[in-house]
């Protein structure tokens, strides 16, 4: 039956609300057997980009001028970089600086989160090194001490780098202790569970492969429903001045 029109999907002034039934594919320069659905990106007030790829098999993902974040989410991906090549599968995922050459190709069918963002550097820091991990192999800690809502860093918390990427797990009721408000935006994508999420003045119900967008001060707060734990890999802007670097 048809919806009639109707979609959990919203856009507002400081945040989006995007659900699969409203995806649309495009393909992006260098991308080979693959396309984008992109999330959020400068055209909306973003400092940066953020699309889940579509891999067909023997796919590729094309170039790009900014540093890149890729977490696997299905399938099998091989990342070429200098002389060394690594295979990444679910739940693994690479940083690659700005101005890295590489090469990303899939092995079979699979999908990956992409996070692009222009570097802003600091004259005080080195700039980060290419990262391969496994989240498998991070330690989580309790967010506020509270052991039912679990984080973990997949990148190093050092000045180095502009942007954080984190997953958090929460069990069944456990939510958010506050309602926060800050200068970081956020961009976020709901890999298991759900829950509702308040963005604004304005409460959603949020569930797997859903994405969200929370802009600079849009007041958020989440909390976990259901019987499965619910989680997500969220993106922040971090460890610059807020003067520094490209003013949205």
């Amino acid at each position: 039956m048809h919806n009639l029109g109707h979609t959990r999907s919203a856009h507002q002034r400081n945040h989006l609300l995007l659900t699969p039934d409203t995806f649309v594919r495009t393909i992006l320069p260098g991308m080979k057997s693959s396309s984008a659905i992109v999330h959020i990106s400068p055209a909306l007030g973003a400092a940066f980009t953020e699309y889940t790829a579509e891999f067909e098999s023997a796919g590729e993902l094309g170039e790009t001028v900014a540093q890149r974040f890729l977490y696997v989410v299905d399938g099998a991906l091989r990342l070429h970089s200098g002389a060394k090549d690594h295979l990444l599968g679910p739940g693994e995922y690479a940083y690659l600086p700005q101005g890295t050459a590489h090469r990303i190709a899939s092995r079979e069918k699979s999908r990956a989160i992409v996070i692009e963002k222009a570097y802003i550097p600091d004259s005080s820091v080195t700039p980060p090194d290419l990262i391969v991990g496994n989240e498998a192999n991070i330690p989580s800690s309790p967010l506020d001490d509270d052991p039912a809502l679990q984080v973990k860093h997949l990148l190093p918390d050092t000045l180095s780098f502009d942007f954080a990427v984190n997953t958090m797990t929460y069990q069944p009721g456990a939510a958010l202790s506050m309602v926060e408000m800050h200068v970081m935006e956020h961009g976020l994508v709901m890999l298991e569970g759900g829950g509702i999420y308040r963005l604004g003045d304005a409460w959603y119900p949020v569930t797997a492969g859903d994405f969200i967008w929370m802009g600079p001060w849009c007041p958020q707060w989440f909390a976990a429903v259901g019987k499965v734990p619910a989680k997500y890999l969220i993106y922040k802007d971090w460890n610059r001045h807020p003067l520094a670097g490209p003013q949205r």
